[in-house]
């Protein structure tokens, strides 16, 4: 039995969950209680351990605060909100998303043109892929508030902004595993396409396309996660009234250390969330290819 549990998966997540909880309580109970003892010192009033212990998990404005604190901050912007209030995170973490889908998708389809391209024209590989990898260099923080300046400037406004620098981060990942799925076609697979003398649209579709799907859902799951990234840092800079980015913000601004980490974890979740729906889809395709789900 002990056996049994030590090798189930649910037993060694819950065992991971129940560890990061610990040591989250023990950083808090350092942080909180050395920034109440900083307080009361200031204050010249007296002090005792016990005391520290005791309200270091209940300071009004906590360096780091406790888990169960972030409970309640997300059990209250979540369930306790409308989700048409500025207030509720369902109603950020939608606006959010609608940029990161925007992004990927833009960014997907601008890494598969790419990778197509460096694919079949050695003169694109030559001269493309290095920029390619050098535009992932620059980061994404100093050129987010020169693209929104760009755009506003050719009154373009809203979401598309925070779309293209979405698209920035997710159309590498693409272009990378594409162009590393469209090469990865068995050589006699591709002699025998010449045998059969079928044209270079033909080998695409019937042998290079078919041969790059299972690096393309790899490289779509690293690139909606980049998507979101995207998204959340489109809305730091950009002065957003809404997304999870501008309720960062707006929580830093502020002090509210509660609100930063629960929409940081709802950050989380909506990125596993979208992880999880192109896993989905993966296995519904790669099923019909013949039992390669798992591949």
């Amino acid at each position: 039995m002990k056996k049994y549990l030590a090798d189930s998966q649910w037993f060694s997540l819950v065992s991971l969950i129940v560890a990061i909880i610990g040591i989250w309580y023990l950083a808090a109970l350092i942080m909180n209680g050395n920034q109440l003892i900083n307080t009361l010192e200031r204050k010249k009033q007296d002090w005792t351990y016990s005391q520290v212990i005791k309200q270091a998990y209940a300071v009004k404005r906590p360096m780091l605060p406790p888990p169960h604190q972030v409970a309640m901050e997300l059990k209250k912007s979540v369930f306790e909100r409308s989700v048409s209030s500025k207030r509720s995170l369902v109603f950020h973490s939608f606006i959010t998303l609608n940029s990161t889908l925007l992004g990927f998708v833009f960014g997907s389809i601008l890494g598969i043109v790419i990778a197509i391209g460096i694919v079949h024209n050695k003169t694109l590989d030559a001269s493309l892929m290095p920029w390619v990898i050098a535009s992932q260099t620059i980061p994404i923080l100093a050129i987010a508030p020169i693209i929104v300046v760009v755009l506003g400037a050719l009154n373009i406004t809203g979401v598309v902004p925070k779309a293209i620098i979405s698209m920035y981060l997710s159309f590498f990942p693409v272009t990378i595993g594409m162009v590393k799925g469209l090469r990865a076609s068995d050589t006699l697979h591709q002699e025998l396409m010449y045998t059969y003398n079928a044209s270079a649209l033909q080998t695409f579709w019937k042998l290079r396309w078919y041969s790059a799907q299972p690096y393309l859902f790899a490289s779509l799951k690293v690139a909606i996660a980049a998507a979101l990234v995207g998204a959340i840092v489109a809305e730091l800079p950009t002065g957003a009234q809404g997304g999870l980015g501008s309720r960062l913000l707006s929580g830093s601004y502020y002090g509210q250390t509660e609100q930063i980490w629960a929409a940081l974890i709802m950050a989380a979740l909506l990125g596993s969330l979208l992880v999880w729906l192109v896993s989905v889809a993966e296995r519904a395709l790669l099923k019909r290819r013949g039992g390669l789900a798992n591949a």
